[in-house]
């Protein structure tokens, strides 16, 4: 037996991890598929989206299973291997992902799915403790509130005097993102910081000035500036 035949029999035979068979292939599909539903119920709990995207979750799970049969694919034969690295590499995605807490799970979910494909189960079961853990624990750090939009309308072209006295007195910080005027009315966008107390007081104040016609306070869940 020459050095070509023993490398390549020491090639093929480091290749492949475990028996192949039907009840080892059953097994770790469903210890990828009970991982997938944990990413699936953490992805719901952990992320604080105005629209939650189901279509995205159940993708998750989908995409964890399905990298697990490709792993399991590629262990069973080197040529397939090949051809499948070949196949998947013309594969193009052109959906962004905006969020980044959706590029984290979804990274969560492709390694999970290579982890329970080469049957290092005990990892991905380490992997979602320690990451459920960690994301929990960080989204409760609080790092500040995001500043509110008063929206106001008012007649007359004189009005914002006393609207900003009002704001004044009951916000630390303000300042004017928008100032319109048309048709003898003043049209003002202020972005303001106030404790939670004193939001209905300043609206009231506000909205109780005779030359108000409407005002609004909206809170945004966007980045929060320092």
């Amino acid at each position: 037996m020459g050095f070509k035949d023993i490398f390549k029999k020491s090639f093929l035979e480091g290749f492949s991890r475990y028996d192949m068979s039907p009840t080892n292939i059953i097994i770790v599909m469903a210890i990828s598929t009970v991982f997938a539903l944990y990413i699936f119920m953490a992805y719901r709990l952990l992320t604080r989206k105005t629209f939650y995207s189901k279509t995205f979750n159940i993708s998750l799970a989908a995409v964890t299973v399905i990298t697990t049969a490709i792993i399991l694919t590629i262990q069973s034969s080197v040529v397939i291997s090949l051809g499948m690295v070949g196949a998947l590499s013309i594969v193009r995605f052109r959906t962004a992902v905006k969020e980044p807490m959706d590029l984290a799970f979804l990274f969560w979910a492709i390694s999970t799915g290579i982890i329970c494909g080469a049957g290092l189960a005990e990892i991905a079961c380490v992997l979602a403790f320690v990451l459920s853990i960690g994301l929990f624990i960080l989204d409760r750090i609080p790092v500040g509130r995001a500043p509110q939009i008063l929206i106001v309308s008012a007649k007359g072209y004189d009005s914002e005097k006393a609207i900003i006295e009002i704001v004044k007195t009951y916000c630390a910080y303000y300042t004017v993102k928008s100032r319109a005027l048309s048709n003898n009315q003043t049209d003002l966008v202020v972005e303001i910081r106030t404790v939670k107390s004193a939001e209905a007081k300043l609206i009231q104040e506000v909205a109780a000035l005779d030359s108000v016609l409407s005002s609004s306070l909206l809170r945004h869940d966007g980045e929060v500036t320092y």
